[in-house]
């Protein structure tokens, strides 16, 4: 057992790669983004508790044995296991609150921008660019009040080119781009399990200045979490700095 603090930080470093597999696999091209996430839902927490578990014990047996560098070792691993179960912890102190069953965010809910080159063949999609009309857009005010286009002094083509800036900015992987209407389509990657949401942007002219309208929907998932949302206020105020 005079190696149990060693053998306690070996197995926390392997259980941290595995977490870090869990989260960025999909991004690594090793499985689907639902995969990634299945496997953190079903397997972060007993690691955690192993990798808790094991640390505790090396740092209990080298501080009986006043080996302190030992017990370092030890108290290490614990706090890597402490690491992974903080996610439990967190939503057991404050449950989280349930997001809104929707996954299709869109600044103009009267007239949703339309996808136009990206379908319902995209790769890895289980959901309809289709809009599903005003049973969604009455969930959508409901949820996220907010969410509403973005008015501006710009011109239409100089609002253009600064749309396509800030999605350029913001990584996404602009698919399709159509100057001369003011639109542009794009993906858009979560940077933890590496899911893809498709995104449409429209420039309206508007008077002496334009509009802003974009639609961001996920392809997989009933609830998006509040993602697509996060992204359009994220994009809008990028877009006014």
């Amino acid at each position: 057992m005079k190696q149990a603090g060693k053998i306690a930080l070996m197995v926390a470093i392997i259980g941290a790669m595995c977490v870090a597999l869990m989260l960025f696999g999909a991004r690594l091209g090793l499985w689907e983004p639902t995969t990634g996430l299945g496997l953190y839902r079903n397997f972060l927490n007993p690691l955690g508790a192993v990798i808790t578990g094991v640390g505790l014990l090396a740092t209990i047996i080298h501080v009986l044995r006043k080996e302190k560098g030992r017990a370092i070792s030890g108290g290490v691993a614990t706090f890597i296991g402490v690491l992974c179960l903080v996610p439990m912890i967190t939503s057991t102190i404050n449950p989280p609150v349930r997001s809104a069953p929707i996954n299709d965010i869109t600044t103009d809910t009267a007239n949703p921008p339309a996808f136009l080159v990206l379908d319902d063949t995209r790769e890895g999609a289980r959901t309809s660019l289709e809009y599903a009309g005003a049973k969604v857009a009455e969930i959508q005010a409901a949820a996220y009040p907010d969410i509403a286009p973005l008015e501006t002094d710009l011109a239409a083509d100089a609002a253009y080119a600064r749309a396509l800036e800030v999605a350029q900015d913001m990584g996404w992987e602009i698919i399709a781009s159509d100057a001369e209407n003011h639109r542009f389509e794009a993906t858009a990657r979560t940077s933890v399990f590496y899911f893809a949401d498709d995104v449409v942007v429209v420039v309206t002219e508007l008077g002496s200045g334009s509009r802003v309208d974009m639609r961001s929907v996920s392809r997989v998932g009933r609830s998006d979490r509040g993602v697509n949302a996060a992204r359009i206020r994220d994009f809008q105020q990028k877009f006014e700095k």
